[in-house]
């Protein structure tokens, strides 16, 4: 009966030590593998794979603003009216303020009224992700960066044809990198 024990305990520290390390290699940069994602990028004008961006909120506040931080890492959002992009009329890219993934085009952009850029589609489907958002008491689909996590805004079924959708922004969550027209 004692040696049966000592077996079982035995066979416990093996499982925990080898717990134990993988959760060591895993934490280790160097040793971990990073998820990947299929998303498209307008550079290659096609569908590339990319490595999905995991920072620590520590990591993300040396990289953000107070205002990009609280957005994209807290699901906060701007004044309506006060971010930069919300009266934007270049011609080029939008991209993720968190991992640079591009989101949309300005030639999806349009004026919705509602004082945030509004667009009518992403740039792909892939290069944005939807979740259900119950809080503040309200039914709505929130918009994340599908790389990074970054809450990005919500998307509404009220938008003009031909999708019918509003994916309203927060210009805090986006940079633009203009592009010549072709």
């Amino acid at each position: 009966m004692k040696s049966g024990r000592w077996l079982v305990h035995l066979v416990c520290l093996f499982v925990c030590a080898t717990a134990i390390t993988a959760a060591v290699s895993v934490s280790d940069g160097a040793s971990a593998v990073r998820e990947k994602i299929r998303v498209f990028s307008s550079d290659r004008k096609g569908y590339v794979m990319s490595e999905k961006v995991v920072k620590s909120d520590a990591e993300w506040r040396k990289l953000l603003t107070p205002e990009q931080f609280h957005i994209l890492r807290q699901k906060g959002t701007e004044l309506a009216f006060s971010g930069v992009y919300s009266n934007h009329h270049e011609h080029g890219i939008y991209r993720c303020a968190g991992c640079e993934l591009e989101l949309f085009r300005s030639e999806d952009k349009y004026e919705s009224g509602t004082g945030w850029p509004s667009f009518t589609a992403p740039i792909a489907p892939e290069n944005v992700h939807s979740t259900a958002d119950n809080s503040l008491f309200m039914r709505r689909t929130e918009v994340v960066c599908p790389r990074c996590g970054g809450h990005l805004g919500h998307v509404f079924n009220d938008g003009p044809k031909p999708t019918g959708q509003r994916y309203c922004m927060n210009s805090a969550a986006l940079t633009f990198v203009a592009v010549k027209k072709q």
